[in-house]
């Protein structure tokens, strides 16, 4: 017995030290740094260990002088390090010009670590040649990175514009240990600083003055990571992050106004496009206006045909970068090359209007991407966008031409709701852009429905309006077989279950501007109705649109849709020869604040008739709103189960 018990015990020691052996190997492939940060955020993929920023701006003879450094130090802790996070690249442009970059991996080995220096750049136009733009990106790699691996990136760059001083931010999607951020001012700047969802953030802040010089910083340590979420309005909401604007400078002993107010950033943005469309009218562009305009009955249909013609024959093209990001190009050159962005798109149209005699105003806003009011944040940060609006009748038209298939009473769905900055001369105008009631983008379908056995036969009338009927002429746009265009209207007009199958099909208003879509299609359901005995079951809630809008229950940040909705499906179901109405559901009325739906029916003579109405009145949900929104959902969602029951006489 002691025998055993010894065998026992050795082979026990055995196992012991292989397990400790193991474990030090494994252990010794990382460093105490790696295994502290892996236990510490075992969900992260990487985190960041030290990120600082030191902006220094001062005055010289030409005016404001203003250089930035940035240090980030990471450090990997998955495997994504080797596929996706070894590469880097730096934006710059004339506004932001690069200095001394220096890159470097650094990989555990023997006990420390060894650093190999990033010796390959590569620079490269983030635009083709087709136009001259010079946004740049400067790309590398990191060598070798690997789980358990760092990095450190150190650049510095100019900031040739002193209205162009970005944002810093004390969150990421990653954790971040150390974030400072100090910013060196001449004592003859004035700048202020405005401050985003910093509420429950620790920011150490310190100000102090020191030959000649004021010196910000702020300083926060061992940040959570933020969830990165689909469909998040903008990240601006919910990361927090600090502004720098300079409202003013002295130099020589005057006062130079930079960015105090709105109407110090329209005084800038006047002097750049107050001067653009001065040179001789092109003959064709004036022929071409002559042409749109003749036999129109009022201004605001000459203005619609121009409207229309700019956004069919100007392809937009997306450059709107550096100082081209500001100026647009004159209207005869846009009318010529049949391509601009969207300050060349508002040029042209500005011009048309101009040589019919009429007023249009070239128009700064901010996509729904931006969250800045124009009085918070007086800087080209608060908008990337050009328009051109026009009134008629007291009402005021905000036309975009890098659309496609926007009627004139329609703004672009990702400008709704947004703050408008309309050029009136030396003077600006601040308007809101209006969001369009969910009414106005409607997808209505009356359905007549039989069975033959268990297949459902079914014809539809479908009319959509709005930004809807907008969505199906983009995606239908790029599709010429008949088979592609056949899938599509398979996929979005499903009813049913997939076994749904669209036979034949009418469109009717096709890629019209002003009139709905109509789309009148024949189709079978297969697997759908069911024979037991003596009864048919049938569930006649062919869609479930409502259940596309359920939220995550886990979802952390707020949830944004293009544009609200509205949704009316009406089916008639013809009543089998030989078969009467054993059960029918109870009708279902729903609403909240933010949704209202109903299910009703109705017995007529050899029909029941099915309505289902949802009218969808938000564009963003908070997460107190989610959670009112999924409750009323889950409600709807029973009333989707309910089946009607017929029996054979």
């Amino acid at each position: 017995m002691e025998t055993f018990n010894h065998q026992k015990f050795t082979k026990m020691k055995h196992i012991i030290f292989l397990i400790f052996i193991v474990n030090f190997s494994v252990n010794a492939q990382y460093s105490n740094e790696y295994i502290n940060y892996k236990n510490k955020y075992p969900d992260a993929h990487a985190v960041r260990l030290n990120q600082e920023r030191t902006v220094r701006i001062k005055l010289d003879a030409k005016g404001v002088n203003i250089s930035q450094e940035f240090l980030e130090e990471e450090l990997y802790l998955d495997k994504s390090a080797t596929s996706t996070r070894s590469k880097k690249s730096i934006n710059f442009s004339s506004f932001f010009e690069l200095e001394d970059v220096e890159a470097s991996s650094f990989n555990f080995e023997d006990g420390k670590y060894k650093e190999l220096k990033v010796k390959e750049f590569k620079e490269k136009n983030e635009l083709d040649n087709s136009f001259y733009d010079d946004t740049k990106s400067l790309n590398f790699i990191y060598s070798n990175l690997k789980e358990g691996s760092k990095s450190i990136l150190k650049y510095s760059e100019k900031v040739k514009v002193p209205r162009f001083l970005s944002p810093f931010y004390f969150g990421d999607f990653m954790p971040i240990i150390n974030n400072k951020v100090t910013i060196i001012v001449d004592k003859n700047i004035s700048i202020k600083f405005q401050e985003f969802n910093t509420e429950k953030v620790s920011l150490v802040f310190g100000k102090k003055e020191k030959n000649g010089y004021v010196i910000y910083t702020w300083e926060v340590k061992n940040r959570e990571e933020y969830k990165y979420e689909q469909d998040v309005p903008t990240y601006k909401n919910v990361l927090p992050h600090i502004i720098p604007i300079i409202t003013s400078y002295v130099i020589n002993g005057e006062a130079v106004h930079l960015a105090n107010n709105v109407s110090d950033l329209y005084n800038w943005y006047y002097s750049l496009v107050k001067g653009i469309n001065k040179s001789t009218d092109n003959d064709n562009l004036v022929a071409l206006v002559q042409e749109l305009t003749n036999n129109k009955s009022n201004d605001l249909d000459k203005v619609k045909s121009i409207y229309y013609w700019v956004q069919k024959n100007i392809k937009y093209i997306a450059f709107e970068y550096a100082l081209g990001g500001f100026i647009p190009r004159e209207a005869n050159d846009v009318f010529q090359k049949k391509y601009g962005d969207c300050k060349d798109n508002s040029s042209i149209l500005y011009k048309m209007l101009e040589i019919a005699g009429l007023k249009g105003e070239l128009t700064w806003i901010g996509t729904r991407s931006i969250p800045y009011t124009y009085e918070q944040v007086p800087t080209p940060i608060v908008d990337n966008h050009m328009i051109l609006s026009y009134n008629y009748d007291g009402i005021t038209y905000f036309l975009d031409a890098t659309g496609r298939f926007i009627p004139i009473d329609m703004p672009t769905s990702f400008i709704q709701g947004k703050e408008a900055l309309i050029s009136n001369g030396e003077n600006y105008i601040l308007k809101k852009v209006p969001i369009i009631s969910a009414r106005k983008n409607a997808f209505i379908d009356v359905t007549m429905l039989g069975i033959d056995n268990e297949i459902l036969i079914g014809k539809s009338k479908a009319e959509i309006s709005g930004y809807s009927k907008i969505d199906y002429f983009n995606r239908l746009e790029n599709k010429t077989k008949e088979e592609e265009i056949k899938e599509f209207y398979n996929n979005r007009l499903q009813k049913g279950n997939n076994k749904f199958l669209i036979e034949s099909y009418t469109e009717i208003n096709k890629y019209d501007y002003d009139k709905n879509l109509v789309l009148n299609y024949n189709f079978n359901i297969k697997n759908h109705a069911k024979k037991l005995n003596n009864e048919i079951y049938i569930n006649l809630n062919l869609n479930k649109e409502l259940s596309n809008y359920k939220t995550d229950k886990n979802r952390e940040n707020d949830i944004e849709y293009r544009y609200k909705s509205y949704y009316n499906f009406t089916t008639f179901f013809n009543i089998p020869e030989g078969y009467e109405v054993e059960y029918v559901p109870a009708d279902l009325k729903l609403s909240n604040e933010y949704l209202a739906t109903n299910i009703e029916y109705e017995i007529l003579n050899k029909q029941i008739k099915y309505n289902h109405t949802i009218e969808l009145d938000f564009l963003n949900l908070n997460r107190h709103q989610q959670k009112e929104v999924n409750a009323l959902i889950k409600k709807a969602e029973n009333g989707y189960k309910e089946i009607i029951i017929l029996k054979k006489q």
